[in-house]
């Protein structure tokens, strides 16, 4: 049996910022825009989401909810340090750690390096290097699976671990909402609310076939889930598929010269990742996400030629040309290079 742990930084980014400003510690804390300038929330401190305070919520509701709200700026290139130092942490665990972002890792400790017996201890001695070194807290669930371990490090926070041992599955599973499955989103979920399926419990009452037939691989995909069944091995390769950045602004971005320079900036970088491990792509990505949260992509690719950083600025403005970022204003740009010169038989997507 596999022995997966899921680590997930609590409130990573207000966190941070209250531990570089003690005064700060006991506050309501979100980063993010400054409300006179239609900003957004980034994220909050647990204390500022007694407030009702979330994510992405507009940052004049977020001021109304607690007119004692610390406001912040974004700290990006602190938070990627951090992330990349609290990541050695776990290399001295296991080679096996997979990143989905900066404040969340998957680890397979199965064959751990330290020699520890079980991985409920590897969690905890994990948890308490993170809290001595880096002076955070971290949230763990440990598992036989990675969609149970995330399940269960979602289940005590923060500062928690939880353990989903074998037996335990269909009890843990029972009562969650359907949502806290992997592929169910808005619109699956809406699907299975107007059937009467509201809960992880009910849905696994609905057989294979059934499934299958509503929703095709998805539907194969939700039975083994509803079961605590989850075959995907925590992936620590660097094999990319596509290099890209994206930049979330923290209020919306209406100036054509600002997008063009943000764009040329995120060109920039995509660039130096190519030359610095030698990959040569062939197709330009452009992600866009509009003040409604709406979000649109766009590619064009160069069957003759791999790209280079003045390509992808051109590509990336003249890609955004054909969008309503101009008309609209955006949220978020983003860049991305795929479809590797020496791999032409593969159409590698960006930002599916």
């Amino acid at each position: 049996m596999r022995k997966i742990i899921h680590i997930d930084l609590d409130a990573f980014y207000t966190s941070v910022e209250q531990r570089d400003n003690p005064q700060l510690l006991e506050l309501p804390v979100v980063v993010g825009g400054r409300p006179e300038s239609r900003g957004v929330v980034a994220a909050a401190s647990y204390q500022a989401r007694r407030f009702g305070i979330h994510s992405a919520m507009p940052m004049k509701t977020a001021l109304r909810l607690c007119p004692q709200l610390v406001i912040l700026p974004l700290r990006m290139e602190v938070y990627r340090q951090l992330s990349t130092q609290i990541r050695q942490i776990f290399f001295r665990y296991t080679h096996l750690v997979e990143p989905v972002a900066l404040d969340e890792c998957y680890l397979d400790v199965t064959d751990n390096l330290q020699s520890i017996p079980t991985a409920t201890q590897t969690a905890m001695a994990i948890k308490q290097q993170i809290r001595e070194q880096m002076q955070l807290t971290a949230s763990a669930g440990v598992a036989s699976n990675k969609f149970l371990a995330k399940i269960a490090s979602d289940m005590e926070k923060p500062d928690g671990l939880t353990v989903i041992k074998p037996r335990q599955v269909e009890a843990v599973l029972q009562h969650l909402p359907v949502n806290k499955m992997w592929g169910v989103g808005p619109v699956t979920n809406k699907q299975l609310q107007q059937m009467q399926i509201q809960t992880i419990g009910q849905l696994r009452q609905l057989s294979l076939a059934e499934l299958s037939r509503q929703w095709g691989k998805l539907g194969v995909r939700l039975y083994h889930l509803a079961r605590g069944q989850d075959d995907q091995a925590v992936d620590p390769s660097d094999d990319r598929k596509s290099v890209s950045r994206e930049t979330t602004f923290a209020e919306d971005l209406f100036s054509l010269s600002r997008m063009e320079q943000e764009l040329a900036e995120l060109s920039a970088e995509v660039a130096e990742v190519l030359r610095r491990e030698e990959l040569k792509g062939q197709r330009v990505t452009l992600k866009v996400r509009y003040p409604d949260f709406k979000t649109q992509t766009r590619s064009q690719s160069y069957a003759s030629r791999w790209l280079e950083e003045e390509q992808i600025r051109r590509t990336s403005w003249e890609l955004l040309q054909q969008t309503a970022a101009l008309e609209k204003g955006v949220r978020l740009l983003g860049v991305g290079v795929s479809n590797w010169w020496q791999e032409n038989s593969l159409q590698l997507h960006l930002f599916d």
